[in-house]
């Protein structure tokens, strides 16, 4: 089966380890930190969104110019952008890199967080918007002719872009853990993201997604996106010292700066989404899960976004990636608390053993 992978772009030497909240982008850095991801054979990179943070178009667009493959991820919340302005954005970023470009949607975890940005739907109302939202996009992007949508959510007349994306579509990736999030992934998502839970809670999450799909009509479903945050070393004994060590920065960090809960999460509240009460949930039961998910780091963080780990030598990690890879992940995020140094290791150890294992099966595969 083959498998791609997804790291997370930093615009700055800012990370959850070193404590730093520098707001300005470092040029040199992020022209670095973009090549050391393809160099190290990710993928793709997700290009994050935050009320407080860079436009991640222009991040999208900065990457991509110094880089010939690796793909943008642009996370997308429907309440900063009208989808026909969206829809061209996507198409211009898509045009400008040849054909790189996809788009994650977040209908969004926390009602504080959405007010900054003067978003107040509900939660299951946000999810109607972003299925509303998806459905125009696609259209812009195959009409030809100028068309009306009159929705609950938009309404306009007459509209059609001239822009085409390079591949004739742009792959929407949908993310959550709620029954909502499954209904509107499994139906229009061409990728679906989940954060990194045991095997078999995960394994539950791809059946309702798959069986979302087939209520919706459709023949396939989804490829399936986990997300962990791996804490390597040369052996499982250094790995879990360096794990440790991390713990407590990160509970250090939770309670004020840029790295708190409360900045995160917009309050003082516990989180509303259902992802993070799950991994919550899930850290509750024990520490260690199947052969080396790790969940305090979640519990540090208050599991405010993907929050995970997955803990040991470079061997151990990556077999416990081709466990999610046999379940049926197709795309795998990993990216460290201490991003552009673990990106590197990633890259150098990593990848490579997963790769290597999986073309070892293939060729065992054809030789039978």
């Amino acid at each position: 089966m083959p498998v791609e992978f997804i790291s997370a772009i930093n615009v700055n030497a800012s990370n959850e380890v070193n404590g730093r909240g520098d707001p300005v982008i470092d040029v040199a850095f992020l022209r670095r930190y973009a090549r050391v991801l393809e160099d190290g054979g990710f993928d793709y990179t997700l290009v994050p969104y935050n009320s407080a943070f860079h436009d991640p178009f222009g991040v999208a667009v900065a990457l991509t110019g110094v880089t010939e493959r690796l793909r943008p991820i642009v996370a997308l919340r429907p309440n900063t952008m009208y989808p026909t302005v969206a829809a061209k954005a996507l198409v211009t970023l898509d045009q400008l890199s040849g054909g790189r470009a996809v788009v994650h949607f977040i209908a969004g975890g926390s009602d504080a967080e959405q007010a900054r940005e003067g978003d107040r739907l509900a939660k299951a109302e946000r999810y109607e918007r972003e299925e509303e939202y998806i459905r125009i996009l696609r259209r812009v992007w195959t009409s030809r002719e100028p068309f009306d949508h009159a929705g609950k959510y938009y309404s306009f007349e007459n509209f059609v872009s001239l822009v085409r994306p390079v591949h004739g579509t742009i792959p929407v990736s949908v993310g959550g853990s709620s029954q909502e999030a499954y209904r509107v992934g499994g139906a229009l998502g061409d990728i679906f993201g989940l954060w990194g839970e045991p095997l078999a809670d995960t394994r539950q999450q791809m059946d309702r997604i798959a069986a979302e799909a087939r209520r919706a009509g459709r023949a396939d479903s989804p490829r399936i996106w986990v997300t962990f945050r791996p804490i390597v070393a040369a052996t499982d004994a250094l790995a879990w010292e360096k794990a440790e060590r991390i713990r407590r920065v990160l509970q250090e960090r939770a309670g004020s700066g840029l790295w708190s809960t409360k900045q995160r999460w917009g309050g003082n509240e516990p989180p509303a989404n259902v992802g993070s009460q799950r991994l919550l949930e899930i850290a509750a039961r024990k520490d260690v899960h199947d052969r080396a998910l790790w969940t305090p780091t979640a519990t540090a963080t208050g599991a405010a976004g993907a929050s995970t780990a997955l803990v040991g030598s470079y061997e151990t990690v990556a077999a416990a990636i081709l466990d999610y890879v046999d379940l049926g992940a197709e795309l795998i995020s990993i990216r460290g608390y201490d991003n552009l140094d673990d990106a590197i290791d990633y890259g150098r150890y990593i990848i490579p053993l997963v790769r290597q294992e999986l073309a070892h099966r293939e060729t065992i595969g054809a030789a039978k």
